[in-house]
């Protein structure tokens, strides 16, 4: 783990997406957090001393889901699929498949496999299953405020987490689309799909891959920042905001709260996500996993 200091910042971003603003300040005591996501690897050791079973791995109990369709009731996650030519951007449903078979060992589905992908970011994991894995090791996950001043690496206010140049004298600085998205990838930064931890440079605090690659799992119940920042003074430690829900189309009648992701991933784009920077943020359903997200953990000391 990697040691980062306490400190004030400006969190969120007023140029960018809506859901980033207003820019506030925050205060985040010290902590120490993982050097690089949560791998296979070590969600593999995790799962053979205690037997977990991640949520992609069980079918969901229909009496959780009222109105659900039956497809819909298996053990399955969701599965970026490619399309092979241009669709409307605005339904996410045309490269995003709810694949039975798909989980953290099989994160293409029935067939694929993570046994040479030791190093990759565990994904296909569920917000239980993170928790668990946290409780597991004796650490936690953090609040949206900490995983932010963390990515910044001590660069407060910049739009990127080494800086203002996207590829600073034309190095990639992180796992993310080039091309065409979502039929078009030129991988020009090396990487299709996930790739090994620590491939590209750290951040200021020596921090690997906290842009780009998988999106991470933070504590935060998702709801404006306008809700929860204050423009009159600095606001320490924040944590959770409330508890929300929104409903998805395919279970109309089941309200599923949702959490705050950061980071971006490798399917992010300048054509469809620029949330490839620390300020970025997004919704993600509790009880869902996908194949570009995964999650960090941190340690915070112990009270004096």
């Amino acid at each position: 783990m990697v040691w980062v200091p306490g400190g004030t910042f400006v969190m969120g971003s007023d140029q960018h997406y809506p859901e980033e603003a207003p820019t506030h300040r925050v205060s985040v005591d010290g902590f120490w957090i993982d050097e690089h996501t949560v791998t296979n690897q070590e969600f593999a050791h995790f799962v053979r001393a205690t037997g977990h079973v991640t949520v992609a791995e069980r079918a969901p109990d229909a009496a959780d889901y009222p109105g659900a369709k039956p497809e819909m009731l298996v053990a399955a996650s969701t599965v970026f699929v490619q399309p092979p030519q241009r669709v409307d951007l605005a339904n996410p449903y045309n490269w995003w498949t709810w694949l039975p078979g798909a989980d953290w060992r099989h994160p293409q589905g029935q067939g694929s496999s993570v046994k040479k992908k030791p190093d990759h970011p565990v994904v296909h994991v569920a917000w239980d299953d993170v928790t668990a894995y946290a409780a597991w090791v004796g650490k936690e996950l953090p609040t949206e405020a900490e995983w932010e001043f963390a990515a910044r690496g001590g660069l407060d206010g910049a739009t990127y987490a080494w800086g203002e140049d996207l590829t600073p004298g034309g190095r990639w600085m992180a796992n993310t689309w080039q091309g065409e998205f979502p039929i078009h990838n030129t991988a020009e930064d090396g990487h299709r799909g996930t790739a090994p931890v620590g491939s590209y440079p750290p951040n200021g605090y020596g921090l690997l891959d906290m842009i780009g690659n998988v999106w991470e799992w933070t504590t935060d119940w998702y709801q404006a920042h306008a809700e929860t920042s204050h423009a009159c003074c600095t606001v320490a430690n924040p944590r959770g905001g409330r508890q929300e829900a929104s409903f998805d189309p395919d279970m109309p009648d089941v309200p599923i709260p949702r959490r705050v992701m950061k980071g971006g991933s490798h399917l992010c784009a300048p054509n469809y996500c620029r949330r490839y920077r620390p300020a970025a943020r997004m919704p993600q359903a509790v009880d869902t996993s996908t194949s570009h997200l995964g999650f960090r953990c941190i340690s915070r000391p112990s009270p004096a």
